[in-house]
């Protein structure tokens, strides 16, 4: 404990003791170094909630999470905050025994980038348990309603709005989306917008999916044996996934089937051919979360209310006219 924080034994000990002279900031040092090495704090130090931030995201593999991961983290040191982040693994530790492992930390605060809050069908006591104990919590993107928690989110609405209009503008006619499962509310925010923009649509230019590249391209392979020329995906993996299935099944993209994204996450400008895709506003979202945060770390009542963040078309090269019959 000494060794990481850089000071004696002693220092140490009076700290854990409780004894006096030791600086504030020497005293925070060390108490901070404790939770992150995962032992307790004395029972007298307890009082103390620590400066640590529980960063919990679904996976690692979609870029987007690293990139929230990478602007709430800054975010949140530029605070004095140290974010401690939660990976979820398939068969590994649960969302809930992660928050399980917070409260033991006595964390002060956790952000949810990413979780089971957006989706209607999975367990949410762990949640109503952040709730009961006061904890302050900030939820990025849809989430179910009645959870009471502060979100910021970007507007799914308008993505797809834009998106939609992109290929509409180039001609095409036949437009499909890939989505998260049935009970994913970012999702059914995106449906809900692409009929309303749409007018009609019907039910079989409408595929669900896991959310990865080869679940884009099992759910994109049903679209387009359907008839669909033009193809709006729920993330960018799904795109990537709906453009392999199109030149599988011998279709080029562009010039045959068109497809976009959605989060503009790392390396989409390198893909080829590079992906259309729209924009999360990634640095302002995280910023904000962690402000909304901060300000309940410090007291201030916090509406439980969602701010909404306007995204932005970006457009590459996997979208063309389209083809004419």
């Amino acid at each position: 404990m000494a060794k990481k924080v850089g000071v004696s034994e002693a220092t140490v000990s009076r700290v854990l003791n409780g004894k006096p002279g030791v600086s504030a900031a020497t005293r925070q040092a060390v108490l901070s170094a404790l939770d992150v090495l995962g032992y307790e704090r004395p029972t007298q130090l307890r009082g103390d909630r620590a400066r640590l931030v529980g960063l919990v995201l679904p996976e690692l593999q979609n870029p987007i999470f690293p990139a929230f991961a990478e602007v709430i983290g800054g975010a949140l040191a530029q605070l004095g905050l140290t974010p401690v982040l939660c990976t979820q693994t398939k068969g590994g530790v649960s969302e809930a025994d992660y928050v399980a492992l917070l409260l033991q930390q006595q964390v002060s605060g956790v952000v949810f980038a990413g979780g089971l809050y957006a989706q209607a069908d999975a367990p949410h006591d762990h949640y109503r348990l952040l709730a009961e104990r006061n904890i302050p919590v900030v939820l990025v993107n849809a989430a179910i309603e009645h959870l009471g928690f502060p979100a910021v989110s970007c507007d799914d609405a308008v993505a797809v709005e834009q998106a939609w209009r992109h290929l509409a503008s180039l001609g095409h006619e036949r437009i499909g989306l890939v989505l998260g499962p049935g009970d994913h509310m970012p999702s059914a925010r995106k449906l809900t917008a692409a009929r309303a923009v749409a007018g009609h649509l019907p039910d079989e230019f409408v595929a669900r999916a896991i959310f990865s590249i080869e679940g884009g391209h099992a759910a994109a392979s049903r679209l387009i044996d359907r008839g669909v020329t033009g193809i709006i995906c729920a993330s960018d993996p799904l795109a990537l996934g709906a453009i392999r299935a199109a030149r599988r099944k011998g279709f080029g993209v562009p010039s045959q089937v068109s497809v976009v994204g959605y989060d503009d996450s790392a390396f989409m400008n390198c893909t080829e051919p590079p992906l259309t895709t729209v924009r999360q506003p990634i640095e302002a979202m995280g910023r904000a979360a962690v402000e909304v945060l901060n300000a309940q770390i410090g007291g201030v009542a916090v509406p439980s209310e969602e701010l909404l963040f306007e995204p932005e078309l970006v457009v590459r090269g996997s979208t063309a006219q389209a083809p004419r019959d």
